[in-house]
């Protein structure tokens, strides 16, 4: 589109074509009032508050909706405009209840900002006995109110649960004096409503509001951006604090999540004021926790960590680093365990849940991460969604494929066992049996091949190894893979089809593909799936694994795991080895460690006698918990560093009480590779400190001193060692952060990987063959059992379990079972039911529901009480060593 010439008040401006005169007026720099318009909705144009005066026009126009045109002349503050607008405010004051004296919206409203610019200085008398003051609110949801009294129907809401999260909840109710926004089911706290909060950001009068006051006015409070302690998409938030209290979160209008967040960013960070936050050392004294100073602890960690080492030298030693705390300390614990310690025993929960994308896509393509930008979802033509229950593990991320298909026409492939959310927007759902991920990936591949829909051109230039896949898939037929996945022979071509035939196509996952004995070859599958359509190293194509903690991918870039050093430098390269000692002036091991199981399993074995554990919580988190358990139990010494007492603090023989996310400084590496500040913005309790700081007290205590001013000292540091973190310093990443790779200080860094070239060079096909699961169900066990995340509880439970707010949502575990398995074994929707491994059994209680399939069964792992770990397989993948925590064998019985 070209320019064209209009006139605003007098000046000529040369605007695109195609704007609207509001839009038109706001990039010359003039501002015209709105109430209902908002950037991130579609236009309404129903408040005309924004009316502006034309030449030549009868009436006035309303500006957020009227396009320019060619000599447009346009007046926006005529004594004519002026006059309405002050009609318009005047009639919804008349209608608002302006309790302004005891309002928490006071000073950020914006019908008080307007009545303000329009100089009304008392409420209008047009209605004087139209009273709304005593109409009932409806505060039934966990954390949102809504007011009528003060809503003044611009509609920002119904659009912004419609075009925003893509959910549709809210929509205008009944006609004339008695309209108003709802549910439609009447009450917030029986309809769809997850809590997400978007409603309430983009509200202009507080009419939807917070159900927890703030008790405080918004001048009052000291607001700071940090990113959020929950998933990976690295959501950036505004934190309201007022006398070092948490008391409002709001997401920031930036890159990645641009304002959205989820109800856990937004509601769920009260666990930092919790009454149980560690605030002093505790030490194992005659088979009890008792309080210790700093100076007891760090010197009995060392007498007791030092004898270890001296009697059985230092591979006897394990770390457990952690996924929730920052790059600079994780780079500094794996510092510690290497050079201090001098062993590579040290891993983290990646191991968990990832492993295999590192291992699989660093193989495939020489880079084991997302090779996309969260942003690039949005326009791309095809999304295949495997493994990711996405609107509940990733909610940020699943608005995104939502406006793809809503706004861009995306097509949509859902490949899950589960009838998740996203189904409801697929073009496509492939119900597929777990376990069976390369059957599937590979009939695609067959369709594609045998069509001769792959892109000859792209696999000529740019890949290897091509031919050893497609002789692999030459008998991966669709009728074959339907008897091996239970998917119909011609769901599997229609799949095929679009996603070949698409633009640009991109894959994301998460781990419904990963936690398996054959999580590689999955991830492996993935890759092969992407190079045969051309679908990587372009914007929005490619294969992008979620990451599902807020730090896991910075964990594993910044080395906390057994072969590797910061920045994938190899354990086992002497290069690499060289290169680090140099720099940290120790003789280092060129072993390759023991992963987060063999730990486990070494400890129970001997073979390990001391364990350092930093923010995990394996008594929840780990497969075959009652293997772990007794594991612990074993070990000669072990030392948590955490912010509560957890099930596995309890278990210690010292516990640290580190700061919280709120409480320090440092980054944090989001899904799409993007480094990102933390910020402080409140005090930590008592003497808890930042991990980074008990770390260098624990090094020191070893004979290898540490000692750094700030984090942003110690970034410099991993900067000079870290190839793909050459460019990142602190002063680099004050707005939006950067994305690896990042080389050096003038690089913009990276939205998208393998421009033009791979990694590795060219990307490399594999071919993989189909292997079932490890345990498949029988007579003894006859369900197929499945484990996951919820959208209201985190990880372990460990930090949203201690906010009110979610526990009102999901206050404890659960078993999805099919209504048809709950009628056949007598069980009863919201009873008790026992469910049972070869491993472990657990009571929980029966949630009836039509998500899973007949003979499966899917359990939520945050819940300690019920823990679904205790069923789980501990079955490791060869390559990744990672646990098929996604298929077992489970028995179902009445309590």
């Amino acid at each position: 589109m070209h320019n064209i010439s209009i006139k605003i008040n007098g000046q000529a401006y040369s605007i695109r074509e195609g704007s609207t005169i509001l839009e038109a007026c706001r990039e010359a720099g003039i501002e015209v009032p709105t109430l209902c318009h908002h950037p991130k909705v579609n236009i309404s144009g129903n408040c005309r508050i924004c009316v502006v005066e034309i030449e030549g026009w009868n009436t006035l126009a309303t500006a957020c909706v009227t396009p320019i045109i060619p000599n447009m002349i346009v007046r926006t503050h005529s004594s004519r405009v002026i006059e309405s607008r002050k009609v318009v405010a005047n009639l919804l004051l008349a209608a608002h209840n302006c309790d302004c004296m005891v309002c928490d919206t006071a000073g950020i409203c914006e019908l008080q900002d307007l009545a303000y610019d329009l100089g009304i200085d008392s409420r209008s008398r047009m209605f004087d006995s139209f009273d709304r003051s005593l109409e009932l609110v409806d505060d039934s949801s966990p954390v949102l109110k809504y007011d009528p009294s003060k809503c003044i129907m611009c509609t920002r809401c119904v659009k912004a649960c419609r075009d925003i999260q893509g959910k549709g909840i809210i929509a205008v109710l009944n006609r004339g004096a008695d309209m108003r926004v709802g549910t439609g089911v009447n009450l917030l706290d029986i309809s769809d409503c997850d809590g997400c909060g978007e409603c309430v950001q983009i509200c202009p009068t507080g009419a939807l509001s917070a159900k927890v006051s703030t008790g405080v006015r918004s001048w009052e409070v000291e607001k700071t951006r940090t990113s959020c302690s929950y998933c990976g998409v690295g959501c950036q938030l505004d934190m309201w604090v007022h006398g070092n209290k948490l008391v409002k979160v709001e997401g920031s209008d930036i890159v990645p999540n641009y304002g959205s967040t989820c109800v856990k960013g937004r509601y769920g960070h009260t666990f930092i004021d919790s009454d149980d936050r560690l605030k002093t050392p505790l030490i194992r004294r005659n088979g009890a926790l008792v309080e210790a100073t700093w100076d007891e602890a760090i010197s009995h960690i060392a007498e007791k960590i030092g004898k270890i080492r001296e009697e059985n030298g230092p591979d006897a030693i394990a770390g457990l680093s952690s996924a929730r705390v920052t790059n600079e300390e994780n780079y500094l614990f794996q510092k510690m365990m290497r050079a201090a310690v001098g062993t590579n025993n040290v891993d983290h929960c990646a191991r968990l849940c990832h492993a295999s994308t590192v291992a699989g896509l660093a193989a495939a393509f020489g880079s084991g991460a997302m090779t996309n930008s969260i942003a690039e979802l949005e326009h791309a033509k095809c999304i295949l969604v495997t493994g990711s229950n996405t609107t509940e593990t990733h909610p940020v991320i699943a608005t995104i494929i939502k406006r793809a298909v809503r706004e861009h026409g995306a097509k949509l492939i859902v490949v899950d066992p589960r009838r998740i959310d996203l189904v409801e927007h697929a073009t496509l759902w492939l119900r597929q049996k777990n376990g069976t991920d390369v059957a599937w990936m590979n009939g695609l591949m067959n369709v594609i091949i045998s069509e001769n829909l792959q892109d000859k051109a792209y696999i000529s230039e740019r890949t290897e190894d091509f031919e050893a896949v497609s002789k692999m898939v030459e008998r991966f037929t669709p009728e074959m893979v339907e008897e091996i996945t239970t998917i119909p022979a011609e769901k599997i071509r229609q799949a095929a089809r679009i996603f070949a035939t698409a633009e640009v196509s991109s894959i994301v996952y998460s781990m419904g593909i990963t936690q398996h004995i054959t999580g590689t070859d999955n991830v492996l599958s993935t890759a092969n799936l992407a190079m045969l359509t051309g679908n990587v190293g372009k914007p929005s194509g490619g294969v992008n694994p979620l990451r599902g903690q807020n730090n896991v991918q910075g964990a594993c870039d910044l080395g906390a795991l057994p072969n590797v050093y910061s920045g994938y430098q190899k354990v086992a390269d002497p290069a690499s080895q060289e290169k680090f000692e140099k720099a940290w002036g120790r003789k280092l091991s060129k072993d390759n460690g023991l992963t987060v199981v063999e730990i486990i399993n070494g400890l129970e074995s001997g073979d390990v006698k001391g364990l350092i554990i930093m923010g995990e919580n394996p008594m929840v988190s780990d497969p075959n918990l009652n293997h772990v358990e007794k594991a612990l139990e074993s070990a000669e010494f072990l030392v948590v560093c955490d912010i509560f007492l957890t099930e596995t603090a309890e278990k210690a023989d010292v516990v640290l009480p580190a700061a919280s996310f709120a409480e320090k400084e440092g980054t944090f590496t989001n899904t799409e590779r993007r480094i990102i500040l933390l910020r402080k913005f409140l005090d930590a309790p008592g003497e808890a400190r930042p991990d980074w700081k008990i770390i260098c007290d624990l090094s020191t205590s070893f004979g290898y001193p540490m000692s750094y001013a700030d984090p942003a000292e110690i970034m410099d540091e991993i900067a000079s060692v870290t190839p793909i973190y050459g460019g990142i310093h602190h002063n680099r990443i004050q707005e939006t952060g950067l994305q690896w790779p990042c080389p050096d200080d003038t690089h913009p860094g990276t939205m998208y990987l393998h421009k033009g070239e791979f990694k590795r060079g060219k990307g490399k096909f594999h071919p993989v063959d189909f292997i079932p699961p490890a345990e498949l169900p029988d007579a003894e066990y006859p369900f197929i059992l499945s484990t996951g995340r919820i959208l209201f509880h985190y990880h372990t439970g460990s930090m949203s379990r201690r906010a009110p707010a979610l526990n009102e949502y999901v206050s404890g575990g659960y078993a999805e079972i099919h209504p048809a398995d709950v009628k056949r074994l007598e069980l009863v929707d919201g009873g008790p039911v026992s469910i049972s491994t070869r491993r472990g059994q657990i009571e929980t209680t029966v949630k009836s529901t039509e998500k899973v399939e007949i003979g499966s069964v899917f359990v939520p792992f945050h819940f300690a009480e019920a823990a679904a770990n205790r069923l789980t397989n501990d079955a490791l993948d060869p390559k990744a060593k990672i646990p098929e925590l996604k298929v077992a064998a489970c028995q179902v019985s009445k309590i």
